[in-house]
Formats: structure tokens, C-alpha cells, sequence
């Protein structure tokens, strides 16, 4: 009962911190490169996660490390560029939408590589949250009929690593501790983010000197010890204690709070939303049941 009640608690919090990360990249960028953003981002987390967490990564098993470090390249290293790159195109509330596609690849890829079964009821989930997602993307083109969809390509790209990344926690790293993981991570791809930072003008003069570039910072500092560091150790505790389609259906909340932070910006938003948001609730409802 303890898990239960956990679980939604988990799912909530990483909703809002998730589901406002979005607006945080589009301010971001402002200042900033999505390469610059996106090896930034990697770099503040790591150090972050070095800070509090790690002496944990002893306690990764020697055979566990070829996990930690392919979970660390699919769920962060990649993901936070493609979402950096996609949104100099979109919408952050329509990038967030997209995103809604990790619960349907996830019961996918669950299924199809890693042999994990999924009940009726959440398969029924996970398919009625897409058409509410289907629903907001539609909406969302017709408000904005001058954005590049092609972009979207990297957000899906993105959903299906990130479904990939949820079904091997939950297969081969199971019993390993959240913060390990986490920590274990940046172990590997720290590096990698802080050689592409050298090739880009991440050093130049003409970076600090723009107009935006100190809050661009401010911004990256936030996402990185809040909507990556933090919201990584307790998404990884959320698959450990609940389902991959349970714990990828933070991705149905995430437009939720998206779209108010895309509001406020003055990215529009429908009655056609509403609805399709609503449909979204009832999706995520069902996908967390048990019971065929």
C-alpha cells in the first residue's frame, strides 16, 4: 500500500518538474546553442550528482556497468540534445506533447524486446492517452501552422530512447540503487558532453557578451539540478517501485503543466486542448491498473 501510494506521489512531482523543464529549455536558448545547452546540461548534472552520490556507484555490480552506462547515453546524454535542437523549431508545449509517445513505445519495445508483459487495461491506457495526445499535436499545428514539424523527428526519436531506457532499468537494473544509476550515469557521459562543449563558441567572447546569455545560465543551472539530477534519481526509483508503462506515463501529465507554462508564455492554448488533455488524465488513470 506504501509503494501505492508512493508511486502517484513520485508520478506528480515528476510531472511538475518534468512537464516545466520544457519552458526552461525554450528560455534557455535564448542565450545559448542546443549543442551548448545540451552538453551544459550533462556537465552542471554530473557534477551535481558526483557531489551527493558518488560513493554510491560501488555498489553497481561489475556486469551491471554495461546497463548504467547505455541507460546513461538513452535516457540523458542523447535525449538532451534532441529536445535542445527540436525546440529552436516548436513549441515547448507542443515538444512536451510529443513526448506523450514514450507509454506507447514503451509497452512496444516492453513487449516486443525485453519479453515484458502488459495488461489489457493498460495497453487500453496507454492507447486512449495517445489519441489525447494525437488530439493536443493536431491542435497544436493548426495553432501554429508556422512551425517546422519535421523537427518533431528528434522527439520521437527521443521517446523511443527513452522507452528503451525505462524497460532496461526495469529488466537489468532492478534491484540497483536510484541514485547509483543516476550517478553512474554521467560517470560515462560527462566526458563525451564536455568534448562536444570545446568544439562549440561555448568560449568565445561574442557567447558571454550576449544580451541573454546569464539568464540562459540561470536556466540551465535549474533544469540541470532540478529536471535532470533530481527527477532522475526519482524517476528511476518510480520504475523500481511501480511498471515501465507506469512510471513512462509521467509523460501524459508533463503537457499538462507544459501547456500553462506555454500559456503564460503566449503559446496559445484551446478548448480542443482541454479536452484532449482530460482524454490524457483518463489514459494515465488506466495504465497504472493491475488488473487485466
Amino acid at each position: 500500500m506504501k509503494n501505492a501510494n508512493n508511486k502517484w506521489l513520485y508520478l506528480i512531482v515528476l510531472a511538475l518538474i518534468w512537464g516545466s523543464s520544457f519552458i526552461l529549455i525554450k528560455k534557455a536558448l535564448l542565450g545559448l546553442s542546443p549543442y551548448q545547452l545540451g552538453a551544459l546540461r550533462t556537465i552542471i548534472t554530473g557534477i551535481f550528482l558526483f557531489a551527493v552520490g558518488f560513493n554510491s556507484i560501488k555498489s553497481i555490480k561489475k556486469y551491471e556497468w554495461k546497463w548504467v552506462i547505455l541507460t546513461g547515453f538513452l535516457g540523458s546524454f542523447i535525449p538532451a540534445f534532441l529536445f535542445a535542437i527540436a525546440e529552436t523549431e516548436i513549441d515547448s508545449a507542443v515538444t512536451s506533447i510529443l513526448n506523450s509517445l514514450v507509454p506507447l513505445n514503451t509497452v512496444l519495445f516492453g513487449f516486443t524486446i525485453f519479453k515484458i508483459a502488459s495488461t489489457k487495461r493498460q495497453v487500453i491506457g496507454v492507447i486512449i492517452g495517445f489519441i489525447g495526445t494525437s488530439i493536443l499535436i493536431l491542435k497544436g499545428a493548426e495553432l501554429n501552422p508556422n512551425q517546422n514539424y519535421l523537427f518533431a523527428g528528434y522527439i520521437i526519436i527521443a521517446t523511443c530512447m527513452y522507452a528503451l531506457n525505462v524497460n532496461i532499468i526495469k529488466k537489468h537494473l532492478q534491484h540497483t540503487k536510484p541514485l547509483s544509476i543516476a550517478t553512474g550515469n554521467y560517470v560515462a557521459i560527462i566526458i563525451p558532453a564536455i568534448v562536444i562543449l570545446c568544439f562549440t563558441d561555448f568560449f568565445n567572447e561574442n557567447t558571454y557578451s550576449h544580451p541573454d546569455f546569464k539568464m540562459s545560465m540561470v536556466y540551465i543551472v535549474i533544469l540541470s539540478l532540478f529536471g535532470t539530477a533530481l527527477a532522475k534519481v526519482m524517476f528511476n526509483t518510480l520504475v523500481q517501485i511501480s511498471t515501465p508503462v507506469f512510471a513512462s506515463s509521467v509523460t501524459y501529465l508533463m503537457p499538462l503543466v507544459a501547456l500553462v507554462w506555454g500559456l503564460l508564455d503566449d503559446e496559445g492554448f484551446s478548448l480542443t486542448q482541454a479536452f484532449g488533455s482530460l482524454i490524457i488524465l483518463v489514459g494515465v488513470y488506466l495504465s497504472h491498473k493491475r488488473k487485466r
